[in-house]
């Protein structure tokens, strides 16, 4: 079954959770769409985890259209989303239906993801939507907005709040499908997902949300760091590195490839 958008929407009122997890290429995107999950995302986390930049900010619009070109070969039943990268839709809804509009041409994603609620990202998701093209929303913590906010929870006073929810609410009615909520305090995430019919995807955002996503990177152990909301299922970093290395002794001693 080829999952859609509709379909979360279903799930979420059949109080089905949600699984979602980042992609930057061909080998892990098919794994994770035979192990089953839900939605997978080319995040903006790339930028980090496959390019080696040190913030989201540097990924451009023809990077993410490469590496979500790869992953799109690997998944044949999840719902594919891909981040717009940071000043590819900030300047005006057109410059974002560009945007929007190569990824979808180019990559055969389900979907976009955009970051922020406020009135003018919400009249671009508006826009995006009449055009036919789906949109994730992401709201809380915007990492394209780590110059102003740093990595640090959002929304923990009564005033900040209100805002962020303010904000999932201008995004549904905009016509957004789903909304991720990053690191907020886990009542107010709580707060958000009760007043939607759209789904929440948490990341560290507490139990309450209809789905979870994380950076795949983090859950198999491959960062040199990653949040404290994370968790690490697997310490791939360890296996690879004792595999290279008994790889490298064997060559050095002559013992790899063996005689025929």
């Amino acid at each position: 079954m080829l999952i859609t958008p509709q379909h979360l929407i279903q799930w979420k009122q059949q109080n089905r959770a949600i699984a979602v997890l980042t992609a930057w290429d061909y080998a892990i995107a098919s794994i994770l769409d035979r192990a089953g999950i839900e939605v997978i995302l080319v995040g903006d986390s790339l930028s980090m985890v496959a390019l080696g930049h040190e913030t989201t900010l540097p990924l451009t619009l023809d990077e993410v259209i490469h590496h979500a070109k790869a992953v799109r070969r690997g998944v044949k039943e999840a719902l594919l989303v891909v981040d717009l990268p940071f000043l590819t839709y900030q300047e005006s809804w057109q410059q974002a239906m560009h945007s929007a509009g190569r990824i979808l041409k180019e990559t055969n994603a389900g979907a976009v993801k955009l970051e922020g609620g406020y009135p003018a990202i919400a009249e671009t998701v508006a826009r995006l939507v009449q055009a036919g093209i789906p949109v994730m929303g992401h709201v809380g913590l915007t990492p394209q907005s780590v110059r102003q906010t740093g990595f640090r929870q959002q929304g923990k006073s009564h005033e900040a709040g209100e805002k962020i929810v303010a904000e999932a609410i201008a995004l549904e009615q905009a016509g957004a499908f789903a909304v991720v909520i990053e690191h907020v305090p886990a009542d107010l995430a709580k707060t958000i997902t009760e007043s939607l019919t759209i789904p929440t995807i948490g990341i560290g955002a507490g139990i309450h949300c209809d789905g979870q996503v994380l950076v795949t990177s983090d859950v198999l152990g491959l960062g040199t760091w990653k949040p404290k909301f994370a968790k690490t299922y697997l310490d791939l970093n360890a296996l690879i590195t004792q595999a290279v290395q008994e790889f490298g002794e064997e060559v050095r001693a002559h013992k790899f490839p063996p005689e025929t």
